[in-house]
């Protein structure tokens, strides 16, 4: 899907936007972007993801795209609304600086003038668990998914910000999965961008003669990935004498081709070792640890586990590979008065519920049989 470059160009009214849903103006002179290398780097990058992810069971064909005003979310619009037959824009305000409402209103104000089919801001509450970045993200994406009224949702991240996720996961070794980086597309969002520069983003708005809003908190220091932006990379940069964020991308992407086959396998593992709700304890344990753990992760995942770490998966594995008479693991999810345990009888790796993760197990299922913690039951 995609429109051909420039037979439909982008607007550039002057509607301006408003809190809560706006529609775009029928009025105003259409001009086509200007062609410069900028705007026709992100314009292929979204029409190559369209060829491949785009929506295409209808044929309105259209998506929704999280703008924040910002230079990476702004091209982003722009490129959308030129490929596209059809763009929402959705402005999420989580209240956490002054004047953050007035921010938000431009931001939609410049989604109409783009020509963005609507323009709507959605104020959120953010709230403090795990630190205001995690918290911020939470409720940004709860909102997102609130409105996107079934449409794909773009998200603009660059290929800078993949090489920042990497570098994180890399530091926190969580595992091959975590420097796998962002996924292009793992429903309902979308990230176009993660082949394009920062610098291109920004110069596309330049181009464009549009401003974009430069969010204080994307200079503050107390915010690791800011650091990492702004010390880490660029002095490994002078280091390594260049192509370091390239190179960060690159690697996400080769890790996560092979994590797709590996997560085939294990899918195919899981089938195998499953008993109704449980997992053979003889089949996990014969199996390769890469699949097996994979398979772990992935059947606490469907069972209802939430914030799985490494030190969980790891402790749940060890159920099966080092038996040694242990209890249940208690894993994040449940209810407020139950937590979700992971535990072993009858040669089966089971999960369920059971009173703050001790005593009797409340049972999920009724085929499921009562977990007694120290011993394997039978």
């Amino acid at each position: 899907m995609g429109r051909a470059p420039g037979t439909t160009p982008g607007r550039f009214g002057s509607e301006t936007g408003a809190s809560g849903p706006a529609r775009a103006a029928a009025a105003g002179s259409p001009r086509r972007l200007p062609e410069t290398a900028a705007v026709l780097a992100v314009r292929r990058a979204v029409r190559d993801w369209l060829s491949v992810y785009g929506p295409r069971e209808t044929e309105e064909q259209a998506v929704a795209v999280a703008l924040s005003g910002g230079a990476d979310s702004l091209a982003l619009t722009a490129a959308a609304v030129v490929e596209t037959n059809a763009v929402d824009a959705l402005v999420v305000d989580h209240r956490l600086q002054p004047g953050s409402g007035t921010v938000a209103a431009t931001a939609a104000a410049r989604a109409l003038a783009m020509g963005c089919r609507s323009a709507r801001v959605l104020t959120v509450e953010v709230g403090t668990e795990g630190g205001v970045e995690a918290a911020a993200r939470r409720a940004r994406y709860a909102a997102l998914d609130s409105a996107r009224a079934g449409l794909p949702v773009l998200l603009g991240h660059t290929l800078d910000d993949q090489a920042e996720t990497v570098l994180l996961g890399l530091a926190r070794g969580s595992g091959g999965r975590s420097i796998q980086g962002m996924a292009a597309c793992a429903e309902p969002w979308g990230r176009p961008l993660l082949s394009v520069r920062r610098e291109a983003t920004r110069q596309m708005c330049a181009d464009l003669g549009v401003t974009p809003h430069d969010d204080p908190h994307n200079a503050a220091p107390e915010f690791t990935r800011v650091r990492l932006r702004t010390e880490a990379l660029p002095l490994l940069e002078r280091i390594l004498g260049g192509g370091v964020a390239p190179a960060l991308a690159r690697t996400a992407e080769q890790l996560r081709e092979d994590g797709a086959v590996l997560d085939a396998l294990a899918a195919e593992l899981r089938h195998t070792a499953s008993d109704g709700r449980a997992l053979v304890i003889e089949t996990l344990a014969t199996a390769p640890a890469a699949l097996r753990k994979r398979a772990i992760r992935a059947w606490l995942l469907d069972n209802g586990a939430k914030a799985l770490t490494t030190k969980h998966l790891q402790a749940v594995d060890e159920l099966v590979t080092a038996w040694r008479g242990q209890g249940g693991v208690a894993v994040g999810g449940g209810r407020p008065d139950c937590r979700l345990v992971a535990g072993r009888e009858h040669g089966r790796l089971t999960l369920r519920l059971g009173e703050d993760g001790i005593g009797p197990m409340k049972q999920t299922q009724p085929a499921q049989r009562a977990h007694h913690h120290g011993r394997e039951s039978g």
